[in-house]
């Protein structure tokens, strides 16, 4: 069961991320079978936070709207540790690109959760067959939670 730890400029949001986080991490814990005890923190940051942590940690000199640390990156056996990971959320980019998708800023916070867990369960869209299983898993979580475009 993934329970998970909320920080950062969460009153700058615009959305009830606590209660979004955990409609996500419920429909999880459930579609993926996870009984095991897991945490996972979510980090909302702005612009400039993850301008710093993407310059610093993957050499890009821009910001991003999301960025997962997972600690099972590199684990070969693919069992999940109990801490998971770390998952930074731009919230600037959560408002900037509602507007420019032309969905609700619930609707990208919920992607942009979806798609860090999904990071931290060891998933990836580097390859194109790996993209179209990760695309899928997130439209389909999106689907059960009832947040659509």
């Amino acid at each position: 069961m993934i329970k998970f730890n909320l920080t950062g400029l969460t009153d700058q949001l615009n959305v009830n991320a606590k209660k979004i986080i955990k409609k996500i991490t419920k429909t999880i814990n459930k579609e993926f079978t996870i009984k095991t005890k897991h945490i996972v923190s979510f980090i909302i940051v702005d612009n400039d936070g993850i301008h710093d942590i993407n310059k610093q940690y993957r050499n890009i000199d821009s910001p991003t709207d999301v960025i997962s640390f997972a600690g099972i990156d590199g684990d070969e056996n693919r069992e999940l540790p109990f801490e998971l990971g770390d998952i930074f959320i731009n919230k600037d980019r959560v408002t900037s690109q509602a507007k420019d998708y032309g969905h609700s800023e619930i609707r990208e916070f919920a992607f942009l959760v979806t798609h860090g867990l999904l990071h931290l369960l060891g998933y990836d869209h580097i390859e194109e067959a790996d993209e179209k299983v990760m695309f899928a898993l997130q439209d389909k979580i999106l689907e059960i939670v009832k947040i659509s475009r």
